[in-house]
């Protein structure tokens, strides 16, 4: 376990950074998704862009967690990727 598993396993044990963490996992996960999905298509940013029609500076900002994208805007993405979109609830 390196250092950095230690102190997040530390950290989950305080019931507010836990509250935290669970409240944010989501959001950090849809944007790692989206990150993998385009560095495996060997895309840039501006690339999908010029695809998808929406400005760099917007996927800059999902990839980077700073703006929710609608359901709408991820099915964009996706289609700028040739995937689909798949949403889940389990």
């Amino acid at each position: 376990m390196d250092d950095l598993e230690k102190y997040r396993e530390k950290q989950m044990r305080d019931p507010e950074f836990r509250a935290e963490h669970e409240a944010t996992r989501v959001e950090f996960e849809l944007t790692k998704t989206l990150i993998a999905a385009r560095t495996e298509s060997h895309m840039t940013q501006k690339e999908l862009a010029e695809r998808t029609g929406i400005r760099q500076s917007n996927i800059s900002r999902i990839e980077n967690g700073t703006c929710s994208p609608t359901v709408a805007t991820l099915q964009t993405l996706a289609a700028g990727l040739g995937k689909r979109l798949r949403i889940s609830f389990y």
